[in-house]
C-alpha cells in the first residue's frame, strides 16, 4: 500500500587603473577596449598555486570574456570569486575604473552591439570560433563622462529591480501550483494498492526496418521531465548496425542512460511516428488500469526517480543505465482510474498556467533587453568601431 512518506515530496578598459581622482576624459567619446591584464598575466599565473600555467588567478572587478564571446560570453568578475582560476580560454582585462565604471561596462556588455562587437573580433570556422585579443583590443566603444555612466548605471538598475521582482513573484506562484499539485498526487495514491510495471505498462517494441536511401526522424528526450525534442533528420546510410524503433503518440517513454535524472516523458501528437535508438524504452499503459499521464507524473516525483535511480545501476558519470529486469518490477501506487482521470485534468490545467507564466518571465526579458538598448544612446553606438 502506498503512504505519504513513501511519495516523499519534495566603457574603456584600461591598464592597471587605481582608485584615486578621476581624470577629465579626452574629447573623443571613444575609448579603445584596451590592454590585456598584468600582459600576459604576469605575477598572477597559477604555478603558485599548483596549477597549469596555462591558468590564470582572477581579481575582483576584471572583465572576463570567454573565447566564444560572440555569444555574449563574457562578464565582471566578482569580489567572491577572487583568487579563482581560469583557462587561457578566459582572457583577463583590469578595468580602469579612473576612466569607466566597472558596472556601466558589465551591462553594455550584455547589450547586443557588444556582443556583435566581439563576433567581429572573433575568426574560425563551425565550433572553433574564438575571440582575438589583438582584435579585441583595437576595438572602440563609446564612454561617456562618469557622471552620466552613474546616470545610466542607475536607471538600469532601478528598473532591473523592478523587473527581478515580478520574476520573483511569477517565480513564488509556480511554487505554489506544483505544491498544490503535489498535494494532490499525495492525496489521491494515499493508501492505494501497488502494481508493477510489467503489468501497467508493459515495454512494446517496433522494429524499423532501416533503408540507405531513406531519412529518419529520430526523437530525443530531455532530462528533468522537461519533455522530449526532435533531432536533425537521420540519413538511412548513416545508420549503419543502429537498430532503430518507432514511436506512437501516448507511449511512456525512458531513456534508459538518463532515465535515473528524469530523463522521462510521454509522446505527442508531434512525436508521433518518429524512431528511438534502443536506448529508448517505449512503453504501452493498460488503458483500464492506469493512465499514461499519471505513470509519467510518479516517475517524476522524488520516489519516482528514487525507484529509477536504484533500477539504473553504474557510475560512468551521468550515464547510468536503467536495467529492464528490474525497471518491470518497479511498483507504482495506482489509485482508481476515475481518480487518474481528475488528476490528469488538473495537471493540464495546471501545465497551461505554468506556460502563461513562462510567457511572462519570456516577455519579461525581452522587455529589458528593450530597456537596456534604450538606456545606451543610439546616437552613441553608431560610434563604435572595430578595427580590422
Amino acid at each position: 500500500m502506498a503512504t505519504a512518506a513513501d511519495f516523499g515530496i519534495p566603457t574603456e578598459v584600461g591598464g592597471l587603473g587605481s582608485a584615486g581622482a578621476r581624470p577629465s576624459l579626452p574629447a573623443d567619446p571613444r575609448s579603445s577596449v584596451g590592454q590585456r591584464a598584468d600582459p600576459p598575466c604576469q605575477g598572477r599565473r597559477s604555478e603558485h598555486c599548483g596549477g597549469p600555467a596555462t591558468s590564470c588567478i582572477c581579481r575582483p572587478v576584471s572583465h572576463l570574456p570567454n573565447r566564444d564571446a560572440r555569444h555574449g560570453a563574457s562578464g565582471i568578475v566578482p569580489v567572491h570569486l577572487e583568487g579563482a582560476l581560469v583557462s587561457n580560454d578566459f582572457p583577463c582585462f583590469d578595468i580602469n575604473e579612473r576612466v569607466v565604471m566597472p558596472r556601466y561596462l558589465e551591462w553594455y556588455a550584455r547589450t547586443a552591439h557588444f556582443v556583435e562587437l566581439c563576433r567581429r573580433a572573433s575568426e574560425g570556422s563551425t565550433n572553433r570560433v574564438r575571440l582575438r585579443e589583438d582584435r579585441f583590443m583595437a576595438t572602440e566603444i563609446p564612454i561617456p563622462p562618469l557622471v552620466d555612466q552613474e546616470t545610466i548605471v542607475a536607471k538600469i538598475e532601478r528598473v532591473s529591480r523592478l523587473l527581478a521582482d515580478m520574476k520573483l513573484q511569477i517565480a513564488a506562484s509556480k511554487r505554489e501550483l506544483r505544491a498544490m499539485l503535489f498535494g494532490a498526487f499525495r492525496e489521491i495514491i494515499e493508501g492505494t494498492p501497488c502494481l508493477p510495471m510489467a503489468e501497467l505498462a508493459p515495454l512494446e517494441r517496433r522494429p524499423v526496418e532501416v533503408h540507405p536511401d531513406r531519412s529518419y526522424h529520430e526523437l530525443g528526450i530531455r532530462s528533468f521531465g522537461r519533455g522530449t525534442f526532435h533531432k536533425p533528420v537521420l540519413d538511412g546510410a548513416a545508420v549503419g548496425s543502429k537498430k532503430l524503433y518507432l514511436i506512437r503518440e501516448g507511449d511512456l517513454l525512458f531513456n534508459i542512460v538518463f532515465a535515473w535524472e528524469g530523463a522521462v516523458a510521454v509522446a505527442g501528437h508531434a512525436d508521433d511516428g518518429r524512431v528511438g535508438s534502443h536506448r529508448f524504452l517505449t512503453c504501452v499503459a493498460d488503458s483500464n488500469v492506469v493512465t499514461t499521464d499519471f505513470l509519467c507524473f510518479y516517475f517524476l516525483t522524488p520516489a519516482g526517480i528514487g525507484k529509477l535511480s536504484k533500477a539504473s545501476p553504474g557510475g560512468a558519470g551521468r550515464n547510468r543505465t536503467l536495467g529492464l529486469r528490474k525497471f518491470s518490477v518497479i511498483d507504482v501506487p495506482i489509485p482508481q482510474i476515475d481518480r487518474q482521470i481528475w488528476f490528469g485534468g488538473l495537471h493540464r490545467r495546471a501545465r497551461e498556467i505554468e506556460a502563461v507564466r513562462h510567457d511572462q518571465s519570456l516577455a519579461i526579458d525581452e522587455m529589458f533587453r528593450g530597456i537596456l538598448h534604450s538606456a545606451f544612446d543610439e546616437t552613441v553606438y553608431r560610434k563604435f568601431t572595430v578595427s580590422p
